[in-house]
């Protein structure tokens, strides 16, 4: 019997995609109504890529898994106002930023003022999933050299280059102005240039000194 033309034409990657899409909304869908598990396999998704950017963004291993769980506490606590007018990682990278640039008060007082008494047993759940400190898509030596950067300048570049903000989104997110941000990428890429160019002298993130 001849193949039908159905079963010989190979799958486009836009099918693919969009699967993938229509697979991950009904997980979001179920996590809105409360569903522990969808939340978890969301998690595991994107775990990866969210700490690589809170480590791009501080510089410092331990502090941006603790980030990393933040963020994932703060998408359960809020994935009722996601509205699918954009990808939802798209919705949680922003989150995460918002929340790395806004890190100021203390977790304990977070958890107070947002979360109601009932949710701190799903809060802590979230918490105990594990972070895969896995960064993807650069070189060991660029990493270091994000890394050794100045705190403003990394973030911008971060934001900008690795994550494809906007100035304009990046000063109003950072509390700058647009020629603020755009003089603290200048600086980070020159910076990088210089820091590459001597890269085995460059700290490893795990050992630089935590920043208050």
């Amino acid at each position: 019997m001849p193949m039908t033309d159905r079963e010989i034409r190979p799958r486009s990657g836009t099918a693919d995609a969009l699967e993938a899409r229509a697979a991950e909304r009904t997980l979001v869908e179920q996590a809105q109504a409360g569903d522990p598990q969808a939340f978890a396999s969301l998690y595991s998704t994107h775990v990866g890529r969210v700490y690589a950017l809170c480590l791009r963004m501080v510089g410092d291993r331990q502090r941006a898994e603790d980030l990393t769980q933040d963020a994932f506490v703060r998408a359960w606590q809020k994935i009722g106002q996601f509205r699918y007018q954009s990808l939802f990682s798209s919705w949680l990278h922003r989150l995460t930023v918002n929340l790395v640039l806004g890190r100021g008060r203390s977790r304990t007082r977070r958890l107070a003022k947002v979360q109601p008494v009932e949710d701190l047993e799903a809060v802590e759940a979230v918490r105990a999933l594990p972070v895969v400190p896995t960064v993807v898509g650069t070189g060991v030596d660029l990493e270091r050299a994000i890394a050794a950067l100045p705190p403003r300048a990394r973030q911008v570049f971060v934001l900008h280059d690795v994550e494809g903000f906007k100035h304009e989104e990046i000063a109003r997110i950072g509390s700058m102005a647009v020629g603020t941000s755009k003089a603290h990428l200048h600086r980070a890429r020159r910076s990088l240039r210089e820091l590459l160019a001597g890269a085995s002298t460059l700290p490893h993130p795990e050992r630089n000194e935590r920043r208050p």
